[in-house]
């Protein structure tokens, strides 16, 4: 496996092989982004995956300068899963000392849930993927669907864009308890981690209410959600030790038109069912779809 950390020896590399797997990632990996890289072994014969932790889709208060590093073990997690290629470039061989702003921004995908809780954030990861997909130039790109929003959103830039890549969407990976996988888990203590599953449990409740008994109102699939990740002091979820002393704050809970994330009042497949909550300080997101996208 290569590493290469500017972009002249990627494009180097890059120039080795006739057609090639893109996994854009931020390191910190987890199952779910080595499902990805496997994937795309599946796809390709080489596969490439950048570890770039982006300063531009970070906001003033969140979590850039904590959000975990661990490139060693990020490189072994690669190799093993059969990576041929990383990219692992510092902030300053991608935007420079004096980059000026790009903006790409797609309104009617980007206004709401994550965009309307996280104004610039699209902006910062339109901005980074577009020069991945640049300077990897990558036949095929692999998405994880927990981000189910950015993957929507990305697709769009590259068809209105032409970008010559076709766009893949991984199924969300889940630990055995339903907690969808991400990098920020790590910042959870034990007794928030199983505060989290409230998520999952929330998300898995509303879609088999609709699935099992027909409820199609969303405004009922909602109330559901929210229901179990506030309990009433007496549920049971909070009855289990200190678990109803964990905060949860809740940023959305949201039942959207699958393809362009318009809120709708009845279910009509596809529809996404999303949530974004804080467990203590650390910002979760999750999703479920009821139908085919």
């Amino acid at each position: 496996m290569q590493v290469v950390q500017t972009i002249a020896e990627c494009r180097a590399a890059r120039k080795q092989v006739e057609r090639l797997a893109l996994v854009p990632t931020m390191g910190a990996l987890h199952e779910g982004h080595i499902a990805l890289i496997r994937h795309a072994r599946n796809l390709e014969a080489f596969v490439a995956v950048s570890i770039f932790v982006n300063p531009t889709q970070f906001g003033p208060r969140e979590d850039f300068t904590k959000y975990p590093r661990p490139i060693e073990e990020d490189l072994s997690k690669c190799r093993d899963a059969g990576a041929d290629l990383v990219f692992n470039p510092p902030p300053g061989e991608m935007y420079g000392s004096d980059a000026k702003p790009i903006l790409i921004d797609i309104p009617h995908l980007t206004d709401s849930l994550e965009g309307k809780h996280r104004p610039s954030h699209f902006r910062g990861v339109c901005q980074v993927v577009a020069k991945l997909l640049n300077i990897v130039q990558p036949s095929t790109a692999v998405f994880g669907l927990k981000d189910f929003q950015q993957f929507a959103v990305l697709r769009a830039m590259v068809e209105l864009l032409d970008f010559p890549v076709e766009m893949v969407g991984h199924a969300t990976i889940r630990e055995t308890d339903g907690l969808a996988m991400s990098s920020r888990n790590a910042f959870l203590s034990p007794i928030e981690r199983r505060r989290a599953l409230a998520i999952s449990r929330a998300l898995f409740a509303a879609k088999e209410q609709y699935i099992e008994h027909g409820i199609n109102q969303t405004s009922r699939l909602v109330a559901t959600m929210k229901q179990i990740l506030l309990p009433p002091a007496s549920n049971a979820l909070t009855a289990d030790g200190d678990l109803g002393r964990v905060p949860v704050s809740i940023d959305y809970v949201a039942a959207v038109d699958a393809v362009t994330l318009s809120p709708v009042e009845v279910v009509r497949e596809p529809t996404l069912l999303a949530i974004a909550a804080r467990v203590g300080s650390t910002r979760l997101i999750d999703n479920v779809v009821i139908g085919e996208v």
